[in-house]
């Protein structure tokens, strides 16, 4: 692992995997009475949230939190931002306080390879969406949720996702998620498809490592999983599909369509649904869709990427930061070997 998440395309297929491995360890607190581990005791990590924000903030502070990390939540709204304050001086001011980690959401792409490149602060940053660009965490979680349901939860563990074929429907052009995963699948090994209308693709995505169609209903029997995006209405300036009526006609999930997927095939979302436009009611509420094991597993992920990158079990010590770990080393850095130390 390197020292900061900015992009799902920066993650090796070994990081990648050790991540989801990882992952599958910390999932198991959730099964415990006390749901804690005190691997990151005495370290701080901050939110700092520029964009509204519910999974995500939630998931990342349930994260921090079960690992035993002193948590700071920090909202654009009601700060200095709104004030007029650069994101240089916010992250300086956090330098001050000897933060050890930096979990970011921003308007403006690229913000978080700025905050970790920029020498402004000595802390691990974790990208939680920036902008139309990135969403890593957000990629890897949705390739554990694809992996236990396609592999199995056991059978899983050091495995990709190669010769899985996975379909992505809808707002490509302003969907970091979309970004993150194709980029991010691709690495794993699998087949991805972009199903859109034309209007609705960026510029340039023929070099993307995927398919592109236009033709949902040609793509669904030969899918493993199929994820649904948002139409993210505040990121528009123009009409980029004529009603909403006509959008769901083409490109929204129902049960007759989800009918032609094969048997074990998955249905997934980032959240949050706009139900009746591109998934039904029948199929959000289906045993197929994993949305809300999205969100569980989103915890574990996070637990897993906290871990690797501000060193686990390593003793706490001020803007210390002891490297991170290679792949192939979780036998002797799992969360249960910090619990007995």
């Amino acid at each position: 692992m390197q020292r900061h998440l900015i992009s799902a395309a920066d993650l090796t297929r070994d990081d990648a995997v050790l991540v989801l491995d990882t992952a599958e360890e910390m999932s198991r607190v959730a099964d415990r009475p006390i749901k804690k581990l005190p691997t990151l005791r005495g370290r701080t990590v901050v939110n700092l949230f520029f964009e509204d924000s519910t999974r995500t903030r939630i998931s990342f502070e349930a994260a921090e939190k079960r690992l035993s990390a002193d948590v700071i939540n920090f909202t654009a709204k009601g700060s200095s931002v709104s004030k007029g304050e650069s994101l240089k001086d916010t992250a300086q001011t956090l330098e001050a306080m000897g933060v050890d980690a930096v979990v970011i959401r921003h308007h403006a792409s690229g913000a978080p390879y700025r905050l970790a490149n920029s020498g402004w602060i000595d802390a691990a940053v974790i990208n939680a969406g920036d902008g139309t660009h990135q969403h890593p965490t957000q990629a890897l979680l949705d390739a554990f949720t694809m992996r236990r349901r396609l592999v199995g939860r056991d059978a899983g563990l050091g495995q990709d996702l190669t010769g899985r074929r996975i379909t992505i429907v809808g707002d490509v052009l302003h969907s970091r998620v979309a970004r993150s995963n194709v980029d991010l699948l691709h690495t794993l090994g699998a087949d991805v498809v972009l199903v859109a209308p034309p209007t609705l693709l960026p510029v340039g995505v023929g070099s993307w490592p995927c398919e592109v169609a236009y033709d949902l209903d040609g793509v669904l029997p030969k899918s493993d999983a199929v994820m649904m995006l948002r139409v993210q209405r505040e990121r528009m300036n123009a009409a980029f599909f004529p009603t909403e009526r006509e959008y769901a006609r083409r490109y929204g999930l129902n049960g007759d369509r989800m009918a032609k997927m094969p048997e074990h095939a998955v249905v997934m979302h980032p959240g949050p649904m706009v139900r009746g436009m591109e998934i039904t009611a029948e199929v959000a509420d289906s045993d197929r869709c994993t949305v809300v094991e999205q969100v569980s597993n989103g915890v574990s992920i996070r637990m897993a990427v906290l871990y690797l990158l501000l060193g686990g079990n390593e003793p706490a010590a001020p803007h210390t930061r002891p490297a991170s770990h290679p792949a192939g080393e979780t036998a002797a850095h799992t969360p249960d070997a910090a619990e007995e130390k």
